[in-house]
This record gives structure tokens, sequence and C-alpha cells, in this order.
């Protein structure tokens, strides 16, 4: 019994008809139009502000966000493949919304599991048909459900395998609901911050390269995309840890034609967003590129962007890490130690170098999504792990060892092999 999305005019009439008139440009903790100048020191200060969704004082904002200036597709342009659902058929999906389903919970609401019937709308008992993930928006505000429809918006139209797919949705009286596939093994962030058992190295190289290759898809259609929230726990794993992007709630329409950027309000999470879109509100898909740089350096690292648990100089990923990075001896000091000598060496300079060049002060030097996607490739075949060059080194010491002159051998070749650790690499060069 499928049900046909139709439900353009109404959601756009929704939100023209939900906007509330607001004039907080003489506040008092509005920024001066001068202070959005970008420089290192304004970088600095960001840097150093709290891992937060944020939203900027109006004078870093546009028209250009206003639902009118950028009105949803007719509804004979609606993409058909789309359910809509009652909201009573997702209450018993996922019975009655029960605390023991929650997969997870953000600014927008709750996200429970639960089973439908296949190719229909209808509840199914837990286990069988389809397991399906049902978002719930908070009805509270008008911020919330721009960010519902805008999900709808890109979602119903945007196709491809390392992009969570949407299933359809509820607009129901206030209700308003999102179904997605459901994704196996929860988030990147889970993977890497909640759990004792580390992310095998292999693992975290393929979900780099599968949310590359979303963002490479979002910035290279005809219509270019910029996802604007690119972080970990928006980063789903299915059972085989392929990477898909989720929650497109703050994407926007990328710049087209001769314009350059796009001027919006400031909107994300602070230690992910590119230093130069919070201070001036111009957005491009440079700054998606420096927000990947951020995760794959929590990838390498198994350190969260912003933690105010660890040391005055180390609670910011980027500034920690950023000395690093452009030393090849130091770079094999940011691996997550969990991993122990799990590793490919050629694999973390790679990475550390990629890192780098994306989280360059400079959005016009950062790589393009391709060009990140083109580094990853190769890194899956790397078979040099620094286990095996360990247990070579120590095998060569062992056999030194036998020689007349055994003692005299074996302190060089431990001389040799400090010399030749990862930790003890030349230098390499960097852009």
């Amino acid at each position: 019994m499928e049900k046909k999305c139709g439900c353009w005019a109404i959601l756009r009439r929704s939100v023209s008809g939900t906007r509330k008139s607001s004039d907080s440009r003489n506040s008092a903790n509005s920024i001066p139009k001068s202070s959005l100048v970008y420089d290192a020191v304004t970088e600095t200060r960001y840097l150093n502000a709290s891992n937060r969704g944020m939203c900027a004082p109006d004078e870093a904002r546009s028209s250009s966000d206003d639902p009118k200036s950028n009105p949803l597709p007719a509804e004979k342009e609606a993409p058909r493949q789309l359910l809509q659902f009652t909201f009573q058929e997702l209450k018993s999906a996922t019975g009655n919304f029960r605390p023991d389903s929650i997969l997870g919970e953000g600014g927008f609401g709750f996200v429970f599991k639960g089973w439908i019937e296949e190719n229909g709308t209808a509840p199914a008992k837990p286990g069988s048909g389809t397991t399906v993930a049902v978002k719930s928006l908070k009805p509270d505000g008008v911020q919330g459900h721009r960010e519902w429809v805008a999900e709808v918006d890109f979602l119903g139209q945007l196709h491809h395998p390392n992009l969570v797919k949407l299933i359809g949705y509820c607009i129901e009286d206030d209700q308003r609901l999102l179904v997605y596939e459901f994704m196996t093994r929860g988030s990147l962030e889970n993977h890497l911050f909640r759990r004792t058992i580390p992310l095998p190295w292999s693992n975290r190289i393929k979900i780099a390269l599968g949310a590359a290759k979303g963002l490479a898809f979002l910035h290279g259609g005809t219509e270019p995309v910029i996802y604007r929230d690119f972080k970990t726990s928006n980063i789903l794993l299915d059972t085989e840890y392929n990477a898909k992007l989720s929650d497109f709630g703050l994407a926007k329409a990328g710049p087209q034609g001769d314009k350059t950027h796009v001027s919006t309000r400031v909107v994300g999470t602070y230690g992910y967003a590119a230093p130069e879109y919070v201070m001036t509100g111009h957005l491009t898909s440079k700054s998606d590129v420096y927000s990947f740089g951020v995760v794959l350096l929590e990838i390498l690292t198994g350190r969260r962007s912003m933690d105010k648990k660890r040391p005055s100089g180390e609670q910011n990923l980027v500034m920690w890490a950023r000395p690093y990075l452009s030393d090849k001896r130091k770079v094999f000091q940011l691996v997550d130690p969990r991993l122990e000598l799990n590793y490919s060496i050629k694999g973390v300079q790679k990475i550390s170098q990629l890192a780098y060049n994306c989280l360059t002060r400079d959005p016009k030097s950062r790589p393009s999504m391709d060009e990140v996607v083109k580094v990853l490739t190769p890194l899956q075949d790397l078979n040099d792990l620094a286990i095996l060059s360990y247990h070579s080194r120590f095998s060569q010491a062992g056999r030194r060892k036998k020689k007349p002159d055994g003692m005299h051998q074996l302190n060089g070749n431990q001389s040799k092999s400090r010399r030749d650790s990862p930790l003890k690499s030349g230098k390499q060069n960097y852009k």
C-alpha cells in the first residue's frame, strides 16, 4: 500500500507560515562587522571554543537561508519513491516509541528503532519485515521544522551508496517524523570513542574512504550540495562497515555560476566547522573539506575534536595535532595507542599529510573531495603493518647476537632500529 510523496506544497506553506519575525541585530551579543575578518588570531579564538552546536549572531546571517529564497520543489517535482506514513503506523512500528527502542538523541529529538512491512508503510512485528530508524522531531520551533524540510528535500532526491537512504516521512498535525534505513553498526562516533575494543585500522581506512566518496558525490553534481555538518556522529555504518552520511538538516545548495560562495547563517558544531566559515558566514565546498580533515584526525588518533577532559594544550585536536602533522618523524605519535602496532606505516604518513592539507588555513589550498578520494583509495591495499616491521627488526637483532662480536653488533643494530623506527623517520615535504 505504497503512498506517494505529494506534500511538497504543504511543506512549503508550513515553513513560510511558521516563520517568526525577529530583530536581534542590536543585541548586546552581536558581533561587529569588523570582527568578521578571518585571520590566525580569530581562528585560535574559534578553536578554543567548546564542541557544541553553534549559531552566530544575525550579523553573520543572510537572507539566503530564508525559506522563500530557497523554495522546495513544486509538488509535481517531488520524488515519488518516498513513502508517506501516518503517525499511528510509526507509533506501532516502534512499539509506542518505547524507551528501549531509542537509538540516539540529538537537538532535533529522538531516533527510534522500528519495523515495517517490506515495500509498504504498515507496521511489522519486531524482527520481521524491514528494520528502520524513525527520527521524531521535537515540536518546538521554526528551525527544527526547516531542517526537517531540508532533510526531505535533499535525501528525497539524492541517491548514492554512501548516503543514508530516506524511506519516507510523516507530517500530521504537529508531528514531523522521518523514516530511514537502519544502519546496523551505528555511528562512527560510538566506535571511536565509546567502545573498549578499538576500531581496526583497515576499517578506519574503509570508513574514511566511504565518507569521502559521499562528500565528493555531493560536491560534484550539476547542482552541488554543501553538507555543512560533517562529523563522526553523522557517519553511520552498515554490517560491512560501509560509511553513509546521515542528517541533512543543515545541508545547503552550493554556489553556482560565477559565485564563489554562499552567504548563510553560521550553524554546525564547534571543532568541526571551518574557521573562515565561522568568522564570515561564507560557505563553500572547502568548508566540508576542513570538516573532513578534522574527522580524519579523529580516525587517526582516536581523540575527539574537542575534549575538555584533556590537558589545556590538548583539548582542541586540530591545534594539538598540527605540529605533528608537518613532521614525518612525529606523525606516529598521533596514532591511536589502542591500535598498538596494528597500522600501516605508509598509511599513517599518507593520512597525516592528507589531514594537514585538508586543515590548511587557506581554503583555496585545500584539496577537493575528488582528490581526497584518489589519495585514500590505494591505502586500502597497504600491508606494511608496523608490527611486522617490529618483528622483522627484532629477528635481525637476534641473528646478529649469535655472531662472535654479538654484543657490539646487537648494540649497533638496536641503535639503527631506533633511528629507522616509525617515530625516527626523516622529514616529509608538505604544501
